[in-house]
């Protein structure tokens, strides 16, 4: 057994909206470009990396995301659109943005890495922007007719979803890829026993 686990939290995705980035990554994968593109049941919207973590530190861990969680009611998100990450004219990440429950998704993230730096995990220096990668670039082959197909499907409509809780994941590799194992929950409005409600 290892003494540390890639530790990552997130928010899973609805069936729904997965069946709608399905029909996405299909409406893009026919053009002749270097795309690794992503499966879209390992997807999630990942709001704190926390890198190789120790396992004993694992439950301060998920007793922190159940404490900021608390203070959250539950939201909803839209997912819509397309873009890329540094460009869309010169594409290394395609991915899907937030149009409903972006500022819900900031806060929530930012309480996490608040609560989460105490123990130690330092935030990430970049402003977090909700988004859901799903294809990475290798190479520029085909990257104008890649842009071009983006563009057409610059404002497809994927779906909102409700945020009822944060999970934290385990992350390990094998031969078929990555391998998400939830370690804890965080349900978002749950008041603990003996917590009193505003």
């Amino acid at each position: 057994m290892p003494e540390t686990v890639r530790t990552f939290t997130a928010v899973e995705i609805t069936d729904e909206v997965l069946g709608r980035l399905q029909e996405l990554i299909d409406l893009l994968r026919p053009v002749d470009a270097d795309v690794k593109w992503i499966a879209p049941d390992s997807l999630h919207w990942t709001l704190n990396f926390l890198g190789e973590v120790d396992l004993r530190e694992i439950p301060a861990i998920c007793k922190t995301v159940i404490q900021a969680t608390a203070e959250f009611e539950p939201f909803e998100v839209e997912t819509f659109g397309l873009g890329a990450f540094p460009t869309p004219q010169r594409p290394r990440t395609i991915w899907v943005g937030v149009r409903e429950g972006q500022q819900q998704m900031i806060a929530l993230q930012d309480e996490l890495s608040s609560r989460l730096a105490k123990l130690g995990y330092r935030p990430e220096h970049r402003r977090f922007q909700p988004h859901l990668t799903i294809g990475r670039v290798r190479s520029g082959r085909g990257v104008a007719e890649l842009t071009r197909r983006m563009n057409e499907h610059a404002e497809f409509e994927i779906g909102a979803m409700d945020v009822p809780e944060v999970v934290v994941f385990s992350s390990t590799l094998d031969s078929s890829g990555a391998i998400y194992q939830p370690l804890g929950r965080g349900k978002l409005g749950e008041k603990r026993p003996g917590q009193s409600t505003p």
